[in-house]
């Protein structure tokens, strides 16, 4: 027997930041049910499809999702009714053209994520097979090497200083739980280097890392590389680092504003910065390192550092397949960044991370600041087979949910360990 959708309810929770976001449960016609919460980010793409809020200041200054969650009640409950599960790509097409809109803005891509996401599950649950295994189709499943959160800036953390977030790869290990053991080494380690350097710790930000009151932005290399000694590691032989510059959230008037080092730079300038960066530090993966709209420095930067550096599109492809086809024809970056909720649905996230692999691009599968303790994330990085994962630090629940689901799954034995395959080319010791 066909199993069909028998309904969707949505009901609004909270997020890691006490912000609201969406849960959706599913029900198939043989009585299964499953849940699926829904993430939401702090530093935002413009093109990124579009999460709906109440905008009603009494509730959660605006940010309230009870739209959204009648939509699901009512239209996404009413027009999925009876629709055969088991086929995600028409699950998610019809929850498409229920909106009828380019970025999702009637009925809110936060509603249709949570509901696409539920419905696979459930799926997955009625098969009684793991998520990752309903999600991976023909692809051959890995677990990834994770990206992993130590110092953060920018909206992450009060803007202290402007660089986002400076990452760990911990790529010179030959399981996932060494590497994430490692992880965890430098993470610790990282705060006795910045209280031994005195520097004022604001507590944890968004995502789990420390958010230190730098003196530069560079003074977050500095200690980056001090915490991996530290720890008892060999910088850009087991750990080495990855950069989120987010330069998008200081861009202004078409020049890079570096206020905490009363800086002011243009796109060639910033470049020559990060690639000195890359020369002086174990640096191999720039995220976002300039502005989402800014194609032709994009594409000269490109040209420049990406034999040697992944460079990955966040604000700037939006994990939008039109904006990454794009990126590919003009030669510009050569990774995605993967985040489900900027593009709102199961398959076209796939289609995203398939698009990316046929035309030699990387990909990183991605969690966002405002997180929940949904555990998702980790199957579909999983089943991408992308053999990367950016999920935030080696602290708070919400980041953790998906750290140990990732080493239950290695520990079945079932799936084998991506490690440092994707990331090879680029691995440089110093």
């Amino acid at each position: 027997m066909s199993l069909t959708v028998r309904s969707l309810a949505a009901i609004e929770i909270l997020d890691s930041r006490g912000h609201p976001t969406l849960e959706v449960r599913a029900e198939l016609s043989d009585g299964v049910t499953a849940a699926a919460q829904v993430p939401s980010g702090a530093s935002r793409g413009r093109h990124e499809a579009l999460e709906l809020r109440d905008e009603d200041p009494a509730r959660y200054q605006g940010r309230g999702v009870l739209k959204a969650a009648a939509n699901v009640n009512s239209l996404l409950n009413d027009g999925m009714a009876g629709l055969p599960a088991s086929d995600q790509t028409a699950v998610d097409r019809r929850l498409r053209e229920i909106d009828g809109t380019p970025n999702k803005a009637w009925i809110g891509a936060n509603a249709i994520l949570g509901a696409s996401c539920a419905l696979a599950r459930a799926v997955a649950r009625s098969r009684r097979i793991p998520l990752w295994s309903y999600l991976a189709g023909e692809r051959k499943p890995s677990v990834p090497l994770p990206m992993i959160n130590i110092l953060s800036g920018g909206h992450h953390a009060g803007h202290r200083f402007e660089i986002q977030d400076f990452m760990i790869i911990p790529h010179g290990f030959a399981t996932y739980s060494e590497a994430l053991h490692a992880a965890a080494a430098v993470h610790h380690s990282a705060r006795a280097v910045l209280e031994s350097r005195g520097y004022l710790l604001t507590g944890l930000a968004d995502e789990g890392g420390w958010g230190p009151a730098l003196e530069s932005n560079a003074a977050g290399l500095d200690c980056l590389m001090q915490a991996i000694e530290r720890a008892g590691y060999v910088p850009g032989v087991e750990v080495s680092i990855a950069i989120d510059v987010a330069a998008t959230h200081f861009f202004e008037h078409g020049l890079y504003h570096l206020r905490s080092e009363q800086l002011l730079l243009n796109a060639t300038e910033l470049g020559e910065m990060l690639a000195e960066w890359s020369r002086r530090y174990p640096v191999i993966t720039l995220e976002d390192p300039l502005a989402e709209d800014d194609w032709d420095d994009w594409q000269a930067l490109s040209r420049a550092l990406g034999q040697r550096l992944q460079l990955v599109g966040d604000d700037l492809f939006t994990t939008n397949p039109v904006r990454l086809e794009r990126g590919i024809r003009a030669g510009v970056a050569n990774a995605v960044l993967v985040k489900m909720n900027q593009i709102g649905t199961l398959s076209e996230t796939f289609e995203v991370i398939d698009l990316a692999a046929r035309s030699g691009y990387l990909a990183v599968i991605s969690a966002r600041s405002g997180e929940t303790e949904d555990r998702f994330l980790a199957d579909l990085a999983v089943a991408s087979a992308a053999g990367q994962i950016k999920v935030g630090s080696v602290s708070r629940s919400e980041r953790m949910a998906k750290y140990n689901r990732l080493l239950e799954i290695e520990a079945s034995g079932r799936v084998p360990y991506a490690g440092a395959s994707a990331l090879r080319r680029f691995i440089r010791p110093v």
